[in-house]
């Protein structure tokens, strides 16, 4: 169970250490959240922990956002019905400083491929291609930040005495970037370069870090920096175990240790 808690405790670590995607005053019209710094506090909750990633991201962000003094979590994860018929799902409404905001969260992986699409947003993709950065965005401004004005989330936002005009919109967009192995000149006019992670590598090009030692997380574990205590495999044991992991079309995360000890991210991708 202590290893458990202990696995817990460096997950909510990695989540809060991960910088926003961008701190300008806004991208593409969205606005971050920009809390005040402070000391990663114990992960500690009454509901069990979401097992899956983006849940459990949720479950996180609730938590740290209730350890600030003059934040008042109003709404979380409701979901807005017409009858039967689910509509959409608010993130979060808080009240901040006598100020209500709607706020989506999100927490994403994306790697920089220079051939997808022309603009800085664009060429940010998701380690198995199907999802992108301009995806996201776009989905965020044209269908989640505009449930709230929808007539059936009114029915949601009267027990609290406000109207949805005078509710501020904001996302808490947290991501890790990766860069293309050994290429590490990439623009960064918008994006907060603080974010990058590791590098990502061709399948076909693995042979190159054939002198290095190599961990392959959990999913859940994503989040987490690395770290040196764990279970190293070797070369040719790592081939094996994404071998079939590559051929389903599925980029796995690794953790990679270099010969003089430097631990990097690593997605291993099998699109060109």
């Amino acid at each position: 169970m202590s290893f458990k808690k202990n696995q817990l405790q460096l997950q909510y670590q990695g989540f809060v250490n991960t910088p926003l995607l961008w701190k300008k005053s806004d991208v593409m019209g969205l606005q971050q959240l920009l809390l005040p710094e402070q000391d990663v506090s114990q992960f500690t909750t009454h509901e069990q922990p979401n097992l899956r990633l983006g849940k459990r991201v949720e479950q996180f962000v609730f938590f740290q956002l209730s350890s600030y003094n003059d934040i008042k979590i109003l709404l979380k994860n409701t979901q807005i019905q017409n009858n039967k018929q689910t509509i959409g799902e608010i993130d979060c409404i808080l009240e901040l400083d006598q100020t209500f905001i709607h706020l989506e969260i999100v927490y994403k992986f994306y790697l920089y491929d220079p051939n997808h699409g022309q603009t800085e947003i664009e060429h940010w993709i998701g380690p198995n291609r199907k999802d992108t950065l301009l995806k996201k965005i776009t989905k965020l401004n044209e269908k989640q930040l505009p449930l709230l004005y929808n007539e059936h989330t009114q029915k949601v936002l009267k027990p609290l005495q406000v109207q949805s005009e005078s509710i501020k919109q904001q996302v808490y967009f947290k991501a890790q970037l990766f860069l293309p192995f050994e290429d590490f000149d990439t623009p960064f006019d918008i994006l907060n370069s603080a974010c990058i992670s590791g590098f990502y590598i061709h399948y076909t090009r693995i042979a190159e870090l054939q002198h290095c030692k190599f961990f392959i997380p959990d999913k859940i574990d994503w989040l987490q920096e690395t770290q040196n205590q764990v279970d190293w495999c070797s070369y040719s044991v790592f081939c094996d175990s994404i071998e079939s992991v590559i051929q389903q079309k599925i980029a796995p995360l690794c953790w990679i240790k270099f010969p003089k000890g430097r631990i990097q991210k690593c997605f291993v991708v099998w699109w060109p």
